[in-house]
């Protein structure tokens, strides 16, 4: 239909579009303009009150892009590795300025974070940094005078120092923390003035700061470290002092924390369990607590589902979604798999394993669910680095190591990363993990945190892979010709974090999921959907299906999908993107799918190969690396699952 310039006037007028503009009295809809008369199709443009199609929108229309796992000079193993960076030039390059490394390295990244969650130890907040500079008062104490001489020093010896400090919280050495290093006064003082920084840092709607902490469980060596993230500010969240493992050792202690917290002042907290493949298969038990001994109850699994809502499946100490042990069947279960042993002397035994990962733990989750009523793994996924350089360098170019005595230089690939027992990892072992992304309507500190509460979140390894994924009963093929899936998602379905219920007779969930290649990154490889169920035996069973991918490749008759190939040089540290596709998007239907049959469902994205941080290395110094470390790595994305519970 044409519109005359007047008739289109008239129109703006009607929607209000034209500021002060209105219809005069004879100008009504269905009576005369002048000489011209509106139509009933005209009526039906009046109705309108915008022509935007963003106007209106509620939900998020792109990715918010963070970490909720980064150490600074406060940290005490950060500091004595030789970090000298604070919290305040750990906001400044998150939000994408350029800063100087503690070993004087100029250091940018190539696109800002959105939001960042500097998380330090609450054990010995700040004290290092006062070893460190021979404060007379702790000098007092023997044992802080020698690890301020040795740490000074440098060398092998400041190493052994640091494993010491690391391992006298761990509880595998005879040395101890001094008590005058854990000082609450001093505490609260480093407390209050990280506070202040990230209240000063934090600009809504720009760049947020999020107020948390690392709570540091590492009994016997096991890794049970949860992230404590705050939706509050500093005058909340200065009100009670993080929780340590001075009080407690057992998860179950720092949620009747985080319960007090919220009681005290009326604020909001969550805690994300670190990745467990250090735990030495302690961090998602199935039978009993192992801080305490007792047997799980409905009780542990419904405090554990209340306060720790998301699990970091990837960072720098290995990827966590899966080991090949537990998916043989995966051809992409071995990445970046860190298994050697916990944060001790104790070695790692293959029966650990199933208690680490973050697929397995999703199995077991729902079985435990059968038992004791609720689900204590229903957790969403995200990546985080735990670098302890106060810099979240998760991008592979840019990579700058686990701590600061594995900045870039010629032969960090094979320098001592940490010594525990007869265990030693060594800087290829690093992976240059990870980052988490939320589909949050708005860049701010409740958004972010409501965001990561309904676990509308995801996982990367460090590419800015867009990843959708939205679960329901009706979605059709055409629904994935859609330029915004998100809003089909949503009306029809649920998304990542969601539960799907009450399945139509007949029908089988089906699911929308669409990926889109960072800019800076490889093309994309394939889609595919992760499926764990309880079969009819009561048993855990898991299958991954390629949903969509590049390149017309054709599975062969057993259904597999061959490689996507690699286009790397290794020796340039380059690669080309004439393979793979810049976007993957389909509708999936569960051919498997069984009503009576508790499950979960999440999407993987897997990029074509492209040089691994080892490689950059290589090139950048002309070195040779010995045969066994990697130089190439296919980068990926896990989403948040999504639910299906039977009727009861």
């Amino acid at each position: 239909m044409r519109i005359s310039s007047k008739k289109l006037a008239l129109l703006l007028a009607a929607s209000c579009l034209v500021p002060g503009a209105a219809l005069a009295e004879d100008e009504k809809l269905g009576g005369q303009v002048g000489e011209m008369t509106l139509t009933e199709d005209d009526a039906g443009l009046l109705e309108q009150d915008h022509f935007s199609p963003y106007a209106g929108r509620k939900f998020a229309n792109r990715p918010l892009w963070g970490d909720t796992h980064l150490h600074t000079s406060n940290s005490l193993d950060a500091r004595a590795f030789g970090v000298t960076l604070d919290p305040e030039q750990a906001y400044r390059f998150a939000r994408g300025e350029e800063i100087t490394t503690s070993h004087g390295l100029r250091v940018r990244l190539s696109r800002p974070l959105d939001w960042l969650v500097v998380s330090d130890h609450s054990d010995g907040l700040g004290a290092m940094n006062e070893i460190v500079a021979g404060d007379v008062t702790l000098m007092r104490d023997p044992q802080l005078r020698d690890w301020n001489k040795r740490l000074n020093a440098g060398g092998d010896d400041a190493l052994k120092a640091t494993m010491e400090v690391i391992e006298s919280f761990a509880g595998v050495s005879d040395i101890k923390m001094p008590a005058a290093a854990l000082d609450p006064r001093f505490v609260q003082t480093v407390w209050d003035e990280y506070l202040e920084t990230a209240d000063k840092f934090n600009e809504p709607g720009k760049f947020t700061t999020i107020i948390g902490y690392e709570w540091t469980s590492t009994e016997g060596g096991n890794n049970l470290h949860r992230n404590v993230l705050y939706r509050d500010g500093a005058i909340r969240a200065q009100q009670m002092l993080p929780f340590t493992t001075e009080s407690s050792f057992n998860p179950e202690d720092l949620w009747k924390w985080m319960e007090s917290y919220e009681e005290k002042t009326g604020g909001r907290v969550l805690a994300l369990a670190h990745n467990g493949n250090v735990s030495n298969g302690l961090m998602f038990p199935v039978e009993t607590n192992p801080a305490t001994g007792k047997p799980l109850t409905g009780d542990y699994a419904k405090t554990r589902a209340k306060w720790e809502p998301l699990y970091e499946a990837t960072q720098i100490k290995g990827d966590g979604e899966t080991h090949p042990v537990l998916s043989p069947n995966d051809e992409f279960a071995d990445y970046e798999t860190w298994d050697k042993a916990n944060l001790g002397p104790v070695p790692k035994e293959e029966w650990m394993l199933q208690y680490e990962y973050a697929r397995e733990a999703l199995k077991n989750g729902m079985k435990l669910e059968a038992q004791l009523g609720t689900n204590p793994y229903k957790f969403g996924m995200v990546g985080s680095t735990d670098s302890h350089t106060a810099m979240a360098t998760a991008q592979e170019d840019n990579f700058f190591g686990k701590h600061a005595g594995v900045e870039p230089e010629p032969n960090r690939w094979e320098h001592v990363v940490g010594e525990f027992g007869p265990t030693r990892i060594l800087g290829y072992d690093m992976a240059s993990s990870g980052l988490a992304a939320v589909w949050a309507p708005e860049n701010t500190r409740r958004a972010i945190f409501d965001a990561m509460q309904r676990k509308e979140v995801y996982a990367t390894t460090g590419s800015r892979i867009g990843l959708r994924f939205f679960g329901g009963w009706d979605f059709v093929e055409s629904d994935a010709g859609s330029r915004t899936p998100a809003e089909i998602g949503y009306a029809k379905g649920v998304p990542m974090g969601g539960d799907l219920e009450n399945p139509p007779e007949g029908k089988a969930p089906t699911f929308l999921v669409a990926a889109l290649k960072d800019p800076l990154s490889g093309n994309l490889d394939r889609l595919q959907i992760v499926k764990g169920w309880i079969d009819n035996n009561g048993e855990t069973q898991e299958k991954v299906y390629d949903v969509v991918w590049s390149d017309n490749r054709k599975p062969d008759a057993e259904g597999k999908l061959p490689p996507v190939g690699s286009t790397v040089d290794v020796k340039n540290a380059t690669w080309t993107n004439t393979i793979g596709a810049p976007e993957l998007i389909a509708v999936w239907e569960d051919p498997d799918f069984e009503p009576d049959q508790r499950a979960f469902y999440y999407a993987r994205v897997i990029e074509i190969p492209t040089p691994r941080w080892t490689a950059y290395d290589a090139k950048r110094f002309n070195i040779e690396m010995s045969d066994d470390v990697p130089m190439t790595t296919q980068e990926r994305a896990y989403s948040s699952p999504i639910w299906y519970t039977p009727k009861s």
